[in-house]
């Protein structure tokens, strides 16, 4: 069962350009835009392997950086 997450952002003093800011931020660096977009289209499933190993090869290679960098 997948677990969904709220994105919150508190808007201080009525500042609600500030609030809107933030919560496209938000929405960006979780990806909702990019899954919303992969959703617009039919993909065919060699399109769907290809992506799926490179967004994999992406985190294999960002945890390897993250733990060369812990390490040394």
């Amino acid at each position: 069962m997948r677990e969904f997450s709220s994105l919150e952002v508190k808007v201080v003093d009525n500042d609600l350009e500030k609030a809107i800011k933030l919560l496209k931020k938000k929405i960006q660096n979780d990806g909702l835009f990019r899954r919303l977009k992969l959703k617009k289209s039919y993909e065919k499933p060699s399109e769907y392997r290809r992506r799926k190993r490179r967004e994999s090869e992406r985190r294999c290679r960002l945890s390897r950086l993250k733990k060369a960098r812990y390490w040394s």
